[in-house]
Parts: structure tokens; C-alpha cells; sequence
């Protein structure tokens, strides 16, 4: 928030700190059809799990530090050594479960792009390529979880994914544009 237009713009009710509102005002909801775009989403909302997503953007240029800009070739070929220097790694989630799951995630989706031509594809054709408008009146009404991301959940978790439940999906699918969550007073609401 640089202005004070910005700062007297309604916002999404979640919005409410400066890291959350420049995130909120620049990306979220945003459509991404970016292949490395779409899987650092991916790995960030598993990441997240258990944690607050102000946590995990705190955390996100190391993030993209130490797992190569997202590049799902390089990351697919960690070592269990390269998974082990990571744990030690104070500036992302030392999680094990959840760094595993990020080079697994990463092998999955190459497999994907075998088989659709990209992540992009795949990912956008649970909502025909369009994305889906909500309508909802306030941060109170957004569910944890659509039918469209049970859907998604389950055909990743079918494909081997990890850290892919209804919910993590039904937010990566808010954060990279396929679904406009945005309430209806959010000034963004009609940008996006």
C-alpha cells in the first residue's frame, strides 16, 4: 500500500495487513497460466497447511530460492541429500513431510505435462478454461471447500500428489484465478 487511495480501498476482509493487502491488490485472483507460476502455488498452499498464508508469503522468496525458481525439472531430481540440506533451511517450513511432498508434487507434474502439454491445461480445465465468479457478500460466506476442488483433490491425490487436500485446492484455485473470490464490495472484485 503505497497511497492513500490504497489504503482507503474495501478490500477482501482477510486483506488486513500491509503484506497481506499488496498480495491481495497485485495477485490474488489473478488468472495464472504460467507452468512454474501454477506449481509454486501448488507447493506454497501445501506448504501452508497448518499455517497462516502471511507466514508462507514471508517465507516465499526463499521458497523460490531454494527450489529453483519452481522449476519442476530441477526440483523432481532432489536427492534425498539436496531434501536434507533443505530441512535445514531455517527460511522455508521445515517440514519433512512437506519438502518430500514437494519433489514428489514436482515428479507428478511432469507426468502431467506428459500427458496434457502443460500444467496450465490441466489445471484449467476443471473450470473449462473460464474462470468462475462468485457472488459472496462477505469473507464469512466463502466456503473451505467446492465440489470443483473435491474434484481436483482427488484427481491429484489419484495421480500420487501430496498436500493436495479439497481445501489447500479450493485456495490454490482463488489464488491463481480459476475461481474469483474477491467479495462483491472488494474493489478488486470486478478486475479480476
Amino acid at each position: 500500500m503505497t497511497d492513500a487511495a490504497d489504503r482507503t480501498a474495501v478490500r477482501c476482509a482477510w486483506a488486513n495487513t500491509e503484506l497481506l493487502a499488496g498480495y491481495h491488490d497485485r495477485e490474488w485472483g489473478v488468472p495464472i497460466h504460467d507452468d512454474r507460476r501454477l506449481f509454486e502455488h501448488l507447493v506454497l498452499g501445501g506448504a501452508q497447511a497448518g499455517l497462516s498464508w502471511s507466514t508462507i508469503l514471508k517465507k516465499r522468496e526463499a521458497y523460490r530460492t531454494v527450489f529453483e525458481e519452481f522449476d519442476m525439472d530441477a526440483v523432481a531430481r532432489f536427492s534425498d541429500n539436496h531434501v536434507q540440506e533443505l530441512l535445514r533451511n531455517p527460511g522455508i517450513v521445515r517440514n519433512r513431510a512437506k519438502v518430500v511432498a514437494t519433489v514428489n508434487n514436482a515428479k507428478a507434474v511432469l507426468k502431467i505435462r506428459d500427458e496434457f502439454g502443460s500444467l496450465d491445461t490441466y489445471f484449467w480445465n476443471f473450470v473449462n478454461g473460464v474462470p468462475v465468479k462468485n457472488a459472496h457478500q462477505t469473507l464469512a460466506d466463502l466456503p473451505p471447500t467446492e465440489p470443483i476442488s473435491d474434484l481436483m483433490s482427488a484427481d491429484l491425490y489419484y495421480r500420487g500428489f501430496k498436500f493436495v487436500g479439497s481445501t489447500i485446492c479450493y485456495a490454490f484455485m482463488q489464488a491463481v484465478g480459476m475461481i474469483n473470490d474477491h467479495t462483491v464490495d472488494c474493489f478488486r472484485y470486478n478486475q479480476v
